[in-house]
């Protein structure tokens, strides 16, 4: 189904449909929002607070995923902009700034009777399975005490290799991890446009977006923003994670008084995302989108015409290539050809034995390698086409 198949009056329709029927929502918010040139902005921060308060109260399961912590350490010790900070200085900051962020939440969300929470995350929190389902369940029992949790990546542990890269993501990775029906990323821009609003006139905004193409994320560039970290196609390509969950995903002004209110009163507000018609496990959201490839497998036309079909392992006759240092379990590449990327998923063999059982057919592998545990190099059930 194409953008322009979507009308007005059918986007109005999903919209209404669609919050009527949500339950659990995600809201993120951006540095670009919360923050100003002298720190928190402590009348957004206020209005968040009466914002989600308003859903709460409706009935609906709330998570705020808030960026600000730096900008709340810079403001306390009176760092002036001028000054370079280094990954040394920004975690120090985090450490300085996350506990004033959690107490102007806790005073703001008090006036509405509400109690909040502080989970702190890294990626690794994610990536290791049994850690993941633990996540879940503690947010699941938040609901259960009616606390609202207030997630931040853990900025002052937080390496290269344990970041999330920035809090649209790990919003999007919350909104799976809990199948939350929707995802609201609240930050400086009003929506997507067809082309960019300050030089083309003809510009239109894109109110309703059924799926996300590369034309989609194209038009991300059409954005002008103040965005911090991620910037407009991080926020498009959050809410294509979230689609693939089966939820939905907003995009619009987050300093707007009453923007949750408009939405869910069936206002034409922002840039709305529909979900998925095929939705893929949980499991395999944990495959595809959080845990980092160590390697890659290059597959024949043959392998990638039946991994592409779907229902089909990867068996060592279709692998003509291998790169990267991969062991028994850890997430891998599959290409094509031509470097494209196909497909993710859990390898059953190392990558020196995948070297010595590639091009041959499966009941070879125990002559090859003195042993056979698997037929599949990957099973389908851990495997997930992207």
């Amino acid at each position: 189904m194409g953008n322009e198949n979507i009308s007005r009056e059918e986007g109005l329709y999903f919209r209404q449909t669609y919050f009527d029927q949500a339950k659990r929502v995600v809201i993120k918010v951006g540095s670009a929002v919360l923050t100003d040139e002298k720190g928190i902005d402590h009348s957004v921060l206020a209005n968040i607070a009466k914002e989600l308060s308003f859903l709460k109260k409706s009935g609906r399961e709330v998570i705020l995923v808030s960026s600000g912590a730096v900008a709340a350490g810079k403001r306390k010790i009176d760092l002036p902009e001028t000054v370079s900070t280094g990954l040394d200085e920004k975690q120090a900051l985090a450490a300085i700034g996350q506990p004033i962020l959690m107490n102007s939440y806790e005073e703001a969300f008090a006036k509405y009777g509400q109690t909040v929470s502080q989970v702190l995350l890294t990626h690794s929190d994610l990536a290791d399975r049994d850690r993941y389902l633990r996540v879940r369940s503690t947010i699941l029992a938040l609901f259960r005490y009616g606390v609202i949790p207030v997630i931040n990546e853990n900025d002052t542990v937080a390496v290269e290799e344990l970041r999330f890269g920035d809090n649209d993501t790990l919003a999007a990775h919350i909104s799976n991890l809990i199948e939350a029906d929707m995802f609201l990323c609240l930050t400086d821009v009003v929506g997507l446009y067809t082309g960019n609003p300050q030089v083309d006139p003809d510009a239109k905004p894109i109110y309703t977006v059924p799926a996300v193409t590369d034309e989609i994320v194209a038009m991300a560039g059409n954005v002008q923003s103040a965005l911090g970290t991620g910037g407009m196609q991080s926020k498009i390509k959050a809410a294509k994670m979230v689609a693939a969950g089966g939820g939905c995903s907003f995009i619009g002004p987050g300093k707007e008084k009453g923007i949750l209110q408009q939405l869910f009163s069936g206002e034409m507000v922002g840039t709305f995302f529909l979900p998925a018609e095929d939705k893929i496990s949980r499991r395999k959201q944990w495959i595809a989108h959080i845990l980092k490839p160590t390697g890659t497998i290059i597959l024949d036309k043959g392998a990638c015409q039946a991994i592409r079909r779907g229902g089909h392992s990867l068996l060592p006759s279709g692998v003509i290539g291998v790169r990267g240092n991969f062991g028994i379990g850890d997430a891998v590449q599959c290409v094509d050809g031509s470097d494209k990327i196909i497909a993710v998923g859990l390898i059953n063999y190392s990558m020196s034995d995948v070297e010595k059982i590639k091009q041959h057919k499966s009941h070879e592998i125990i002559q090859l390698l003195g042993v056979k545990d698997y037929d599949e190099i990957i099973h389908r059930d851990n495997l997930v086409l992207l």
